[in-house]
């Protein structure tokens, strides 16, 4: 196994250099530095890495910056983007995990590369794993138009596919169709699978669909949608979801199979 290399976080921050590449060597920065958390773990090639959490006012060192995950999505190369989300997830993890959900006794952890906090209560001894949350997104299509809402904290003019949480002893199937008519009014059929995606805000795993209007009236519900309307493919709204996002490759494939180009051309 190679030598471990380091990962910072403040908050959802990533410190990264002046040209937004991942800042792999900043121990001699961290040196006499708090640090809130870290945390040892392995990526999917076996290769040791360490990702450490600093206090949110602590400032970045020389020719380095702090930048929120979510603004480095488009910009960070897939390899790196996936090692980052991996990072921020298992820091949510310990941080959320430090008291045993079943007898409330405290939590240690288990040596890497098993990521994994174990009751320290020998009657007890239950091992906690990284959680992670199922969520649905799907595009409704309904001929050249295609479904897309607003929740009322998204920026000026963003909308997007349709996304909940898959609730407990649900498929996400049902889950897909149960959030169009909770949120929309609308029923759906034709229901297809297209791609999943790890969404580390704090620990999504994005199931993303697509489906067929079948039939129904636009019903917004209150404090989840703001708006909600068929966009025609010739007609997309200005903003779209960061390139990442399941929610922009759906809008992609949607345009790409009604023959238009990717992003739109204004």
């Amino acid at each position: 196994m190679t030598p471990a290399r380091t990962l910072v976080f403040r908050g959802h921050q990533l410190l990264v250099d002046g040209e937004g590449r991942l800042a792999c060597a900043p121990q001699p920065w961290l040196a006499g530095r708090h640090a809130l958390r870290t945390l040892d773990f392995c990526s999917p090639e076996g290769q040791a890495w360490t990702v450490v959490e600093v206090a949110r006012e602590l400032e970045a060192p020389p020719a380095h910056a702090f930048h929120h995950l979510k603004a480095l999505l488009d910009t960070l190369p897939a390899a790196t983007r996936s090692l980052a989300a991996r990072a921020l997830e298992l820091l949510e993890f310990d941080r959320s995990h430090r008291f045993c959900g079943q007898c409330g006794a405290p939590t240690a952890r288990a040596a890497a590369p098993a990521v994994m906090r174990r009751c320290t209560d020998p009657a007890c001894g239950r091992e906690h794993y990284p959680r992670v949350s199922p969520v649905v997104i799907v595009a409704v299509e309904r001929g050249a138009e295609i479904l897309l809402g607003r929740s009322p904290h998204f920026p000026p003019g963003l909308y997007s596919a349709l996304a909940g949480f898959v609730d407990a002893g649900e498929s996400a199937e049902q889950a897909v169709h149960r959030e169009i008519q909770e949120e929309t009014g609308l029923r759906i059929g034709k229901l297809r699978y297209f791609a999943s995606q790890p969404w580390p805000f704090p620990h999504a795993l994005m199931l993303g669909y697509q489906a067929e209007y079948e039939d129904g009236d636009i019903v917004c519900a209150p404090d989840e949608i703001e708006d909600a309307r068929f966009f025609h493919v010739d007609a997309l709204p200005a903003v779209f979801p960061t390139r990442y996002a399941m929610a922009n490759l759906l809008l992609r494939d949607f345009c790409l199979r009604h023959g238009r180009p990717w992003p739109p051309q204004r």
